[in-house]
């Protein structure tokens, strides 16, 4: 990308505009990275690599986790972790390569446009996933939208709120990651559920989530993100978990990850780009494309 842009400011090109569905590296924060990964594992494997006697040279840190650190420090207090904040060094890299403005959906994390100097367009996959709603859900006048943690609260009662559906929230009552810590604030009994992210990675949340809904006695529960990364054992935790569907935009590739799961959907946002593309290039408003019928 990098060196696309560079060509093109080379060949003279009047405004170089970086369509980014899913800007790189928008999750990683070192205060939710610390939060989301185990840190005894982290220890157990960083600890493991550390050069013994003998050794050559030292060994890199294996384990998905350890190599999800950057480096560490040790000391009187043993080793320490940290995250690079890798979303800084992308946005100066993208306008030091010469890029004039940046179109991004649904950032996990909307304070990274403040990290431009250049104009950022920040676009929502809202109206497709309504539209996916309303027409792929049975029922879906008597669902239930859910949000799997506090955080996402804001993102689904928008969409409540535009379809007239009731709202529900799955809370963590301590730190422990199973589901017999999660809580269930609202009723779904009976009824479809619908939970709602930004962004299926590792596939965790959504797992332990349809496992409470499904305890309370939801219907069908379906699952809905922007982007769907799927990585690690993901799919698998979909395949086993109770969830009738989960559809993904195409942000990201999903032909391989339907090939391994059948339970996934896609919802198609190309003809959204395109759009924004055209009004970009004409000069045109791109919130006017954002306005839609409220009424279901």
């Amino acid at each position: 990308l990098l060196i696309l842009i560079q060509a093109c400011r080379m060949g003279s090109a009047r405004r170089i505009t970086v369509v980014a569905p899913l800007f790189p590296y928008s999750r990683q924060s070192e205060r939710s990275q610390k939060k989301r990964l185990p840190q005894n594992q982290i220890g157990t494997e960083i600890m493991s690599s550390l050069p013994k006697a003998g050794d050559a040279s030292p060994p890199l840190p294996q384990g998905t986790f350890a190599q999800s650190f950057m480096g560490m420090s040790t000391g009187e207090g043993g080793y320490r972790q940290w995250c690079a904040r890798a979303g800084t060094l992308v946005a100066n890299l993208l306008q030091a390569a010469g890029a004039d403005h940046l179109i991004a959906m649904d950032l996990h994390d909307p304070q990274y446009q403040g990290f431009f100097q250049i104009p950022v367009d920040l676009i929502y996959a809202e109206p497709s996933i309504i539209q996916w709603i309303r027409s792929e859900i049975p029922n879906w006048r008597q669902a239930v939208v859910v949000s799997p943690d506090a955080g996402g609260a804001k993102r689904v009662t928008s969409i409540c709120n535009r379809l007239n559906l009731d709202f529900a929230l799955i809370h963590k009552e301590d730190r422990a990651n199973t589901k017999e810590s999660m809580g269930l604030v609202g009723e779904v009994a009976g009824r479809p559920a619908i939970i709602l992210d930004d962004m299926i990675d590792s596939g965790s949340t959504i797992g332990l989530a349809s496992e409470v809904l499904k305890r309370h006695g939801a219907a069908e529960i379906y699952a809905i993100a922007v982007h769907g990364v799927f990585s690690g054992p993901a799919l698998g935790i979909i395949n086993c978990s109770p969830l009738t569907a989960v559809a993904c935009t195409n942000t990201v590739p999903q032909e391989e990850f339907r090939a391994k799961c059948p339970k996934l959907r896609t919802i198609d946002i190309a003809p959204m780009l395109g759009e924004i593309i055209r009004r970009t290039f004409y000069g045109e408003s791109v919130t006017q494309l954002f306005v839609h019928d409220d009424q279901p």
